[in-house]
């Protein structure tokens, strides 16, 4: 109970500091004015963490792959395997919130006119998406994709540099390392920064805003429960056939249990790769696709991405299934799913991105990181679980063959 209760501590406080946001907000509106430049100093720090962070984690991976680290075919399947998971998912979650919309609840008294509207085409708006007008822009939450594009030119380039370039890869992983830690500081004040925005947001629209919360969790459960379920039995099935049905599930139970208390893909790993083992799944593919697919393979992360957009464009009056929206959308779950899903509190630099390309106001941050958070504990299931199936899959590209303890069931 003990390591539940410190494994949920950030989920448990940041709940807390959204109630207490919430109380002062009807009963005590008049302090409200006074908790709202908390929040907005909350927010600002993140803002400045996030942008070098984004740069030294993505520019630090690149610099430090290993040319032995490519593992050909193996590496192949997996990527196709995992990228393949996560546009289902989000395609799924998309149909989900079509078909169950929410009512919007708009800020749009307080979102410049230009925000709710663009009059550029769709090459006109790509084009500005990656590109800026001086070095010094980059390094703006404006621009976080043409940084993303700038971080991995620079991390090759620093790999093509051989010896010459080992000087400038510590200092990549240095400046890393601080900004990460930077980051987890920051965000320790996240109960407070959001408890405050929380209660300026309920004195503003008032209680129903809780209603207005409450469909996309409560759609996010409904649907992930649904893509748990159905999808993983479909990759079982697709691995092994009525054998890989039975077999997954035998030995997924550990596994999710272990995620649901933990709350962490990292600490599920070692039962991911013992109910691999159980299932068959050869030790060589295993030892590869599940310790990287805890980093780099998140379904529950993709729908929540989805979900997130999706309530973000409700705030500001904005039409969430337009293509060309759908298209980016589609484009920021992949990155927030497997480039973010490296970076402690990832899913925050996801939605940094989120509202830097869309450019939305700073009244739909709050939101998206509430729901970012209260979405986690069946997310991390989903994430982490994922692996073992997506090592099932894997095996079935490559066309080996399950081992021995096929013969248990």
């Amino acid at each position: 109970m003990k390591s539940i209760l410190q494994n949920y501590s950030n989920l448990l406080l940041l709940i807390l500091g959204i109630v207490v946001g919430s109380f002062i907000g009807i009963f005590f509106p008049d302090v409200v004015p006074a908790l709202k430049p908390i929040g907005d100093i909350f927010l600002n720090l993140l803002f400045v963490s996030v942008v070098p962070l984004v740069f030294f984690a993505v520019a630090n991976s690149i610099a430090s792959l290993e040319e032995q680290s490519k593992f050909g075919k193996i590496l192949l399947s997996m990527s196709f395997t995992f990228l393949a998971f996560i546009l289902i998912a989000a395609l799924f979650t998309i149909l989900a919130v079509y078909l169950f919309p929410t009512e919007a609840l708009s800020f749009q008294n307080n979102t410049p006119s230009e925000l709710l509207k663009s009059d550029d085409n769709w090459g006109n708006q790509i084009v500005s998406f990656f590109t800026v007008g001086e070095f010094a822009d980059l390094f703006s939450r404006k621009n976080m994709l043409a940084l993303l594009i700038f971080a991995f030119l620079v991390g090759t380039s620093v790999r093509k540099s051989g010896k010459s370039g080992d000087a400038f890869k510590v200092f990549l992983n240095s400046g890393y390392e601080v900004m990460k830690n930077l980051l987890l500081l920051i965000m320790k004040a996240a109960p407070v920064g959001l408890g405050a925005y929380f209660a300026y947001q309920i004195s503003s629209i008032g209680p129903q805003l809780f209603g207005f919360y409450a469909k996309p969790l409560g759609l996010y459960y409904v649907a992930g429960i649904l893509y748990f379920f159905i999808f993983f039995t479909i990759y079982a099935w697709f691995a092994l056939g009525s054998k890989g049905i039975k077999l997954f599930w035998k030995n997924n139970i550990y596994p999710s249990a272990t995620a649901l208390s933990t709350c962490s893909s990292f600490a599920t790993m070692p039962a991911n790769l013992e109910a691999a083992q159980k299932i068959g799944v050869p030790s060589f593919i295993a030892n590869i696709v599940i310790p990287i697919g805890s980093t780099l393979h998140k379904n529950g992360s993709s729908m929540s991405s989805i979900i997130k957009i999706y309530v973000a464009f409700l705030i500001i009056g904005r039409d969430f299934f337009e293509p060309s929206n759908l298209i980016l959308a589609l484009a920021i779950t992949v990155f927030v799913s497997i480039v973010a899903g490296g970076i402690p509190n990832g899913g925050y630099i996801g939605e940094m991105l989120m509202i830097s390309v869309y450019h939305l106001p700073q009244e739909a941050i709050p939101a998206v990181m509430i729901i970012g958070t209260l979405v986690d504990p069946l997310a991390t299931v989903l994430n982490s679980t994922g692996d073992t199936v997506a090592a099932m899959v894997t095996t079935k590209l490559l066309g080996e063959k399950f081992t021995e303890p096929l013969s248990d069931l």
